[in-house]
């Protein structure tokens, strides 16, 4: 009786292997099948050729239109956005991490580089876009990151930063940023 038992759970994908703790289960087939449709176009078919947001929400009932993922700039490709930052920012970062939390070491150490001037940094995480990575890279041509503009220019990554840095070049390439961000800072307190 035990073993008919085990064979029909088994044949359902609800048995636990033997010697699995109580919390690691196997995943069933029809969560398995639902995982499908969020992962890949037209729930799960893999022939669909189409990608499409509106045609995922159709093919799940129990998404709401409300919560369809919005580009804040649909309307510019990356290649635009890239290109604005770059220009609006003095000094620009693209990182793995944000200045204020970075999330790998050479990102760190290019933050705590440039915050060695006062300088305001604006940064932004490739981690989570990849897309925006990709396109970051093929800006530059430069394969690795952080990337650092400053002043509308591609300066390197981190190890260009802290070699510029050691040497007083960042100095001078900071400097009239520092003193307008001082200035900001001293008008805006008065």
């Amino acid at each position: 009786m035990k073993r008919l038992v085990s064979t029909a759970l088994a044949t359902r994908g609800l048995l636990r292997s033997r010697g699995a703790p109580s919390t690691t289960a196997v995943m069933s087939r029809p969560a398995f099948q639902q995982f499908m449709n969020y992962s890949s176009p037209q729930g799960g078919d893999p022939n669909a050729s189409t990608n499409s947001t509106a045609a995922r929400i159709a093919a799940d009932p129990d998404t709401h239109q409300d919560f369809e993922p919005k580009s804040r700039s649909s309307d510019m490709s990356l290649n635009d956005i890239v290109a604005q930052d770059i220009k609006e920012n003095p000094v620009l970062i693209y990182m793995k991490g944000f200045p204020e939390s970075p999330m790998c070491g050479f990102s760190a150490l290019a933050v705590k580089v440039l915050q060695q001037y006062g300088v305001p940094i604006c940064g932004r995480d490739i981690l989570g876009d990849l897309k925006l990575k990709e396109s970051v890279k093929a800006h530059t041509n430069w394969p690795t990151f952080p990337q650092i503009f400053i002043k509308g220019e591609f300066v390197g990554g981190s190890d260009i930063i802290l070699s510029m840095h050691q040497k007083g070049e960042l100095k001078d390439l900071l400097g009239d940023i520092a003193q307008r961000a001082e200035q900001k800072a001293d008008a805006h307190d008065s």
